[in-house]
């Protein structure tokens, strides 16, 4: 007997929530930070503010609190312009990173069969002009349909 499940050629990762990898300029969604034993992290969603045919869509990827990721997490809220006085007191507050604004480069990795997204790099957002000239440009049509 043969079925018809509908979506289910679009469960192999390619669904339209997803974008390719490279450069965008997003605003901070939502934050939260998540306990765990080994790996606490900050489970971070991203609105795509630009480039525009990717505009609206989301991108969600992990910001760990481990004492050796401290770096990137600190980047993070530097070139996010999170509030200089809440770091200076080590604070973090969940609400108030949602609606800052920033570029983050993304990337994709399989580990152990699982697909993984990547927080590569951060910038402030007034760069995102500078920075978009050339990656802009590498993404291609036949990615921003998918």
């Amino acid at each position: 007997m043969k079925r018809i499940v509908p979506g289910l050629n679009q469960a192999n990762g390619s669904s339209s929530g997803d974008v390719p990898d490279g450069l965008y300029l997003v605003r901070v969604e939502r934050a939260q930070h998540r306990w765990h034993a080994r790996k606490p992290y900050y489970l971070v969603r991203f609105a795509v503010l630009d480039p525009s045919p990717l505009a609206g869509r989301s991108i969600t990827g992990r910001l760990y609190c481990t004492p050796k990721a401290l770096w990137k997490l600190n980047w993070f809220l530097h070139d996010f312009r999170y509030d200089n006085e809440s770091l200076g007191r080590d604070e973090i507050d969940d609400k108030g990173l949602a609606g800052l604004k920033g570029v983050v480069k993304i990337s994709r990795v399989v580990v152990h069969g699982t697909s993984l997204l990547n927080l590569d790099g951060f910038a402030p957002a007034n760069q995102w002009d500078e920075l978009s000239a050339g990656a802009y440009n590498a993404i291609s049509p036949a990615k921003v349909a998918s």
